[in-house]
């Protein structure tokens, strides 16, 4: 590789400010571990805090910018007081998912060593799946043109296309054929679990319709649920998900309970991903509340930049930076599971500093 990989870095706001530099010191600790070159990282002033200082929350410049990297990663945005003229916040995380084409949120959900669930069940150790939710259409689809009528009714429209609907399926069964070749001891029959509501509402049933047609075309095993049957399973059988593909709204809401069965937002991945671009960021807020205690969780974060690595190696066909993801995410199992780490939301004191180093820890270790 000639010349490096650019990555626009969007801290944004709140423990964003925080997490973003420890996820981006174990991301250069893995990538001089496995001998790949580094990342030229380009930082930028997005969000709710640009807002108050410039007027804009993403200019011209940035989105230029995030446009021409080859990925983006993005800490956490908005700040509660900082509201739109129609009550809404400054969300730009959202506004990269339609400037890029970003259809496909992919929100890993996996039981950390050492890490305690709130499932008993001695095989929630097992949990492992990804919820891939589709990220431009939906009720998101009606983001910034829902409308007020005479005081008395409010519109939000719901959209799904065949298009998007397909790109987003083929996707999804690509992703569980790309798990089942995990190494040994993490496999397991790759499926793709469709949930909707198609039994009440046209859109999901067209949405359904559509999938079994891309199903039809796989080898891979498909299934159907419907989202209240769904958040059911979700507590009672999590372990048996692998791959789940969703619309947008119901995807924002379960991907938050998928967190919860791994010890909440501090320990969840995420990213966005469309055809040529991709967003790299932890799934929890800005959480202003505890800026500057130390007490934020970078695990999600970590693993995120973990993630963008793996991207990014495939994209790229650059094995160097495979096996830095693949080190990332050994570091952080390795690290908690010693069982020195528990972090505020579990109830103890780990927060930044101390994560960040026992995960560095582990990555010059050699975990």
């Amino acid at each position: 590789m000639s010349n490096a990989l650019r990555i626009a870095v969007l801290p944004g706001d709140g423990i964003g400010l925080e997490v973003t530099p420890a996820a981006l010191a174990v991301v250069d600790a893995a990538l001089a571990a496995a001998g790949a070159p580094p990342l030229q990282q380009i930082p930028l002033s997005v969000g709710a805090q640009a807002f108050l200082d410039t007027g804009t929350d993403f200019s011209d410049e940035a989105r230029r910018t995030c446009t021409e990297a080859d990925a983006i990663f993005l800490g956490a945005m908005g700040l509660p007081a900082v509201r739109k003229a129609d009550g809404t916040e400054i969300v730009p995380q959202i506004d990269l998912r339609f400037l890029l084409d970003l259809y496909a949120g992919v929100r890993p959900t996996r039981a950390i060593p050492g890490v305690p669930t709130p499932l008993a069940d001695p095989r929630a150790a097992t949990i492992d799946f990804a919820l891939v939710r589709e990220s431009t259409e939906g009720l998101f689809a009606s983001l910034g043109k829902g409308y007020v009528e005479d005081d008395a009714r409010a519109f939000d429209t719901q959209m799904i296309t065949r298009a998007v609907t397909e790109k987003v399926s083929r996707f999804a069964f690509d992703l569980a054929e790309r798990r089942a070749e995990r190494p040994a001891g993490k496999s397991r029959p790759p499926k793709v679990t469709l949930i909707d509501k198609a039994n009440v509402f046209v859109s999901f049933a067209f949405m359904r319709k559509v999938f079994d047609e891309v199903a039809a075309t796989r080898t891979t095993a498909a299934d159907r649920m419907y989202v209240d049957a769904s958040t059911l399973s979700f507590l009672q059988r999590p372990w048996d998900f692998d791959v789940i593909l969703t619309e947008n709204m119901f995807g924002d809401i379960l991907s938050d309970l998928a967190a919860g069965l791994i010890g909440g937002m501090g320990y969840a991945p995420s990213a966005d991903i469309g055809d040529g671009h991709a967003v790299f960021q932890p799934a929890h807020g800005t959480a202003p509340d505890i800026m500057g205690t130390g007490k934020a969780n970078p695990t999600a974060a970590i693993l995120s930049g973990g993630l963008m690595l793996d991207w990014l190696g495939t994209r790229h066909q650059l094995p160097a930076l495979l096996d830095a993801g693949h080190i990332i995410e050994r570091a952080v199992d390795a690290a908690f599971a010693t069982g020195r780490l528990r972090t505020a939301e579990l109830g103890g004191t780990s927060g930044i500093r101390e994560v960040t180093d026992g995960v560095l820890a582990a990555v010059r270790a050699g975990a």
